[in-house]
């Protein structure tokens, strides 16, 4: 039934619009994986996103709001295999199913500008900026050490490896030697680091991810000269002061001189083959260390000091070399420990681990000096003395894009035995995947395939092989956002310039870095290889919405239930409340939730209970509650279709509110104005819903010739919300235009008194009720007056307040256990 009021669709009501010289908006949320079915994740996100774009339509804004589908990668091949069905043939239909489900939920989006990083119109252009970077000098191949998932067969960037796990598999990460193509994502990484200063409108929690993973550190290298005058060991640390205390060298298990002594050692390459992986996540593993039995010679004192392969130093930190200080570092105390290594102090201080505040030690090199000023001394006096140099060192390193499967963008590349790497001709892309695989073989199918790979070479006409690895998955997404700005995909400096940046990105905290880095700096590489109308920074306002949770259940043998099946069992283990995921079983089918209340109530229930950055815990009472209110607005509306509505302006209709002889509800109305825009704009949904239906509450109990007015505000304000019911509602009223194209409300200053203040009244965070006080009450007085509202002691009985939180005008937050 709520399809029959999805009328935006049939006018086209939320095509962009490229002629328009209204205020641009781009609102977008991250492109979504085709998997064939939509979760609950899925619908918070876009909802939010359908609710700022609704608003910013209604508010006079150009509205850019489309959607597209990140569609290559190995999930689709592997549904593929084990269905026997080609990936393309898989993806398409799983795009069918989930654009019918997303268009149920009555999202605003422009379907006009759809698009599939799967289809060649996309990939061709893909391909053009590879070549374009690979002319340029920004990508590059060579062979080296690479993360593989043995469960997925594929390479994982750094970024992609989490906990030494596979990001999507789980699987225990192996090191390889492949050869491999990279992006030269390390020389941008000072320019992707002082970016993060120029978007204000980001979470900090994100920008401080970003600024950890590239991770600058500003130091010195240091020369040790080999004990047997066999040439210099280079080491990098930003903590020279403590040279003088030095007990052990250790170098990455990727070490130059490590790979070269592993050739004729069995043991150390043992020893690699065991603990290569570890590094990715040495914060909580055990450190190991193979003694390389040679000596170096400290700089500083003379000392010899013994080196060793250690499974816990990073070859993206520095040059893969450190030296150890027991005494002041856990890290280098635990190994020092472990191998019975000296430990010496040189730093007095109350912490030997956080010494900042130190003296330098008598006996050593600048005994007496604080550490900051012995730091700078040892730096001039290793650099007077030909013995090191400031350098500043980056955690980020370059961005390997190959990856050996078979569903994914082929890269342009062609091997020739006369002429080396050649690239493909841009007259002869797009470079596609052949369509006739056998998926009974295991691997890469591009490899396996008997005549795709073999090709002329275009340089010298000879035979010569395809490039048989495909792009990184994340190369498609870090750019799809661009190709929105033009009607036909292919990018346009008009275009980019008319709407980018986005104005309003949405999606889940798990990207902060794998999207938002690449997608950072291929605008960046855009630009460099000589694209217009692109800026720096892709995203202006940045929202991470919180994660839908359930509570977890299982049977008595310890097995996963899922909810529907907890209520059938006895002995049942209601366990914590965690996000929801197939393997745990705690999840919500949304499309048995949009059968059972439809999409309004699903979309009332998504963000009226918490904020949209908080993670927000499933409630079957909470959607039965939100469909029960929608039902109240129905009966309310139509018991007053007797008095249809003959005004269509929403400015006409706020003007006759105005005129109202009870003056306490005008008030009450151009407050509600004034406070769910002030919401709406600071994306404080969960409020906004407390504020209109406190509005709603005023208005079934109004007795005034005007009613119907107070009615057709209401259901402006909650449009953006439930916008299938308003348009219905809005017909029963006699409106005979879209809901949705009515302009936004405006409040009259005139009737809304500075003397008082809305303070929205919160239990643990979440809203709970809404009291207007005196400007500038004291906390102890909006308490009181808080532990008169019903709404609020329902949720206090039985439970101690451990703290309140007050911002005075705005929130009174109850803290309670």
């Amino acid at each position: 039934m709520e399809n029959a009021w999805q009328k935006w669709n049939a006018y086209g009501v939320f095509n962009a619009d490229a002629a328009s010289q209204k205020k641009k908006s781009y609102v977008l949320s991250m492109m979504p994986y085709p998997s064939g079915s939509i979760h609950m994740g899925h619908v918070r996100n876009y909802v939010i996103g359908d609710i700022i774009a609704r608003h910013k339509k209604a508010t006079g804004h150009n509205v850019l709001h489309p959607i597209g589908w990140d569609a290559f990668g190995l999930p689709a091949e592997n549904a593929a295999v084990l269905n026997n069905t080609n990936p393309a043939v898989w993806t398409a239909g799983n795009i069918a199913a989930m654009r019918s489900q997303l268009k149920r939920i009555g999202l605003s989006y422009d379907w006009t500008r759809e698009l599939c990083t799967c289809d060649a119109s996309y990939f061709s252009q893909e391909q053009a900026f590879f070549l374009q970077m690979f002319a340029n000098g920004m990508v590059y191949r060579k062979e080296e050490w690479v993360n593989w998932d043995p469960i997925d067969h594929t390479v994982l960037a750094n970024e992609q490896v989490i906990g030494g796990k596979g990001w999507r598999s789980g699987a225990l990460v192996e090191k390889r030697k492949l050869n491999q193509w990279f992006i030269r994502a390390s020389s941008y990484a000072e320019s992707l680091l002082q970016g993060l200063d120029e978007l204000p409108k980001w979470p900090e929690k994100v920008k401080s991810m970003q600024r950890m993973w590239i991770g600058k550190s500003a130091g010195v290298l240091v020369d040790f000269m080999l004990a047997d005058g066999g040439g210099d060991l280079q080491i990098f640390t930003t903590k020279p002061e403590t040279l003088s205390g030095a007990s052990f060298c250790a170098l990455s298990l990727s070490h130059p001189i490590i790979s070269k002594k592993s050739k004729v050692d069995k043991a150390l390459h043992h020893f690699i083959s065991v603990h290569l992986g570890d590094a990715v996540a040495r914060e909580d593993m055990e450190k190991y260390g193979f003694d390389l039995d040679f000596d170096v010679i400290n700089p500083v004192n003379g000392e010899k000091i013994p080196v060793y392969a250690a499974n816990f130093v990073l070859d993206s930190y520095g040059v893969g070399a450190v030296f150890g200080c027991p005494a002041h570092d856990e890290r280098d105390h635990e190994f020092a420990v472990k191998y019975n290594l000296p430990i010496k102090k040189v730093v007095e201080s109350s912490n030997d681990f956080d010494y900042t505040q130190g003296t330098m030690v008598e006996g050593v090199l600048f005994a007496g000096k604080s550490v900051l000023e012995a730091r700078e001394s040892m730096i001039k006096y290793l650099e007077k003395n030909n013995l090191g140099h400031r350098k500043i060192s980056y955690r980020l390193r370059d961005w390997g894009i190959s990856r050996q499967r078979y569903w994914g963008c082929p890269i342009p590349i062609i091997y020739c035995d006369n002429c080396g790497i050649v690239p493909v001709p841009e007259s002869d892309l797009p470079v596609e995947l052949p369509t006739d695989i056998d998926l009974s073989k295991t691997g890469n199918h591009l490899v396996n395939h008997p005549t795709w790979k073999h090709v002329l070479c275009p340089v010298c006409d000879k035979m010569a092989t395809r490039e048989t690895d495909t792009f990184d998955t994340f190369f498609e997404s870090s750019w799809y956002f661009l190709a929105f700005c033009s009607e036909d995909g292919y990018l346009s400096q008009d275009e980019l310039m008319k709407w980018m940046p986005v104005d309003h990105y949405i999606g889940g905290i798990e990207h902060a870095i794998l999207h938002l880095l690449y997608a950072r700096l291929f605008c960046r590489m855009m630009i460099d290889i000589g694209y217009k109308g692109i800026p720096l920074e892709p995203f202006n306002s940045l929202l991470t919405q919180g994660m839908v949770c359930h509570k977890t259940f299982k049977n008595a043998n310890g097995e996963w239930l899922f909810p529907e099946e907890a209520q059938s069992y006895d002995n049942v283990v209601i366990g914590s409340v965690e996000k929801m995921s197939k393997s745990k079983k705690n999840v919500v089918d949304p499309v048995a939730i949009l059968d059972k209340y439809g999409a309004d109530t699903v979309r009332l229930f998504i963000v009226s209970d918490t904020p949209p950055e908080k993670d927000l815990e499933w409630s079957d009472k909470g959607i039965a509650g939100a469909w029960r209110f929608i039902n109240k607005v129905w009966d309310f509306v139509f018991s007053l279709n007797s008095k249809p509505i003959t005004n269509e302006s929403m400015h006409d209709i706020v003007k006759i509110i105005s005129m109202c002889s009870v003056a306490e509800y005008v008030k009450i109305a151009h407050k509600t104005i004034r406070n769910t825009t002030d919401h709406l704009e600071g994306m404080r949904f969960n409020s906004a819903i407390a504020e209109i239906r406190a509005f709603f509450n005023v208005c079934v109990k109004m007795d005034v010739d005007s009613i119907e007015f107070f009615a057709a505000l209401f259901l402006r304000l909650i449009d953006p919300f439930i916008p299938h019911t308003t348009q219905a509602l809005w017909e029963c009223l006699g409106g005979n235009s879209l809901m949705c194209l009515m302009e936004w409300p405006v409040y009259d200053p005139e009737f809304v008194s500075d003397s008082m203040a809305t303070v929205v009244i919160q239990v643990n965070g979440r809203v709970r009720s809404m009291i207007d006080v005196a400007v500038g009450s004291e906390q102890s007085l909006v308490y009181s007056m808080a532990m008169k509202e019903k709404k609020v002691l329902r949720f206090l009985q039985g439970k101690n307040v451990t703290k309140v939180v007050f911002i005075p005008d705005k929130v009174l937050n109850i803290v309670v256990c």
